[in-house]
């Protein structure tokens, strides 16, 4: 007999006025008003001008959002609504963190160059603001009775109730809360940056594919828990084989980073000769 249960939530949203307010969608505002907050006192105490934090998440989040739907919709063509705005029905759930971090990263590191500012410095700023947002957003999960594990007996099995259940599982109540693992995943690792950072052992630029390698490596878990749909290759989650893919890319791009020699301090160019010297010489 269960000891106790995460009891599944009785709705995903609320009215406010006319509109309809999805928790996913709300959480998801929540967290990245919440790194937006945090990135820029990050930046900020190391040198940078906040406003420009307020920039980058102007451009990264709409292309955040649209990356993360892409990849959604190409590796879960079945969970699309059956509808013509399917595709782009964020607010149901569905956004793959990966294509979402990807495409945000590139418009940000772009306009970021176009602004002369230190794409490094600003990577490890954010970095552990973007674990801080992806915690607060996998709340969303939780009303939507998505990303869950496999049946579990523990006393903090999630119950689901059947409409959301994968087939096999009508049987079962009680299932592994992987949204919950995740969260708590995640702000351990943001703390875990955030300490490392201040050690002055990480070389600049470090800390973002400690994020990038760290976050993936407990998806390969995860992957190995979930039984909601996915692709599947070889009997594994094509999101398994992903998140190997991009912990190990990480992690090569952390020690290289690590490694690199340090750039030869710059030194002044040699003073040019005196006027005359030359003719002097010459005589």
């Amino acid at each position: 007999m269960l000891l106790a249960a995460i009891p599944s939530p009785s709705v995903n949203g609320f009215h406010l006025g006319p509109l309809y307010i999805h928790f996913y969608g709300l959480m998801y505002v929540v967290g990245i008003a919440l790194a937006v907050y945090l990135g820029r006192r990050r930046w900020q105490a190391a040198g940078g001008d906040p406003e420009l934090v307020d920039e980058v998440a102007m451009w990264g989040v709409p292309f955040g959002i649209l990356g993360g739907r892409i990849y959604f919709d190409l590796t879960t063509p079945k969970d699309i609504p059956p509808h013509w705005w399917g595709p782009l029905a964020v607010w149901d759930g569905g956004l793959g963190i990966w294509g979402g971090v990807a495409l945000a990263t590139v418009v940000c590191v772009w306009r970021l160059r176009r602004a002369g500012a230190s794409v490094a410095g600003m990577m490890d700023a954010l970095a552990p603001c973007l674990l801080i947002a992806q915690a607060v957003g996998r709340i969303g999960n939780y009303f939507n009775q998505e990303l869950f594990g496999g049946p579990t007996s523990l006393p903090w099995g999630l119950e689901i109730d059947p409409a959301y259940r994968p087939a096999g599982y009508l049987h079962n109540a009680t299932f592994h809360p992987t949204f919950l693992y995740e969260l708590i995943w995640n702000l351990l690792l943001a703390a875990l940056l955030i300490r490392l950072g201040r050690s002055g052992r990480i070389r600049a630029g470090g800390l973002f594919p400690l994020y990038v390698a760290g976050y993936s490596a407990f998806r390969v878990f995860e992957e190995s828990l979930r039984v909601d749909y996915s692709q599947y290759f070889l009997g594994l989650r094509l999101n398994f084989y992903i998140a190997a893919a991009v912990a190990l890319a990480g992690a090569v791009w952390f020690v290289l980073l690590q490694r690199r020699p340090p750039h030869p301090p710059k030194t002044a160019p040699a003073p040019a000769p005196a006027a005359g010297s030359a003719g002097e010489a010459r005589h």
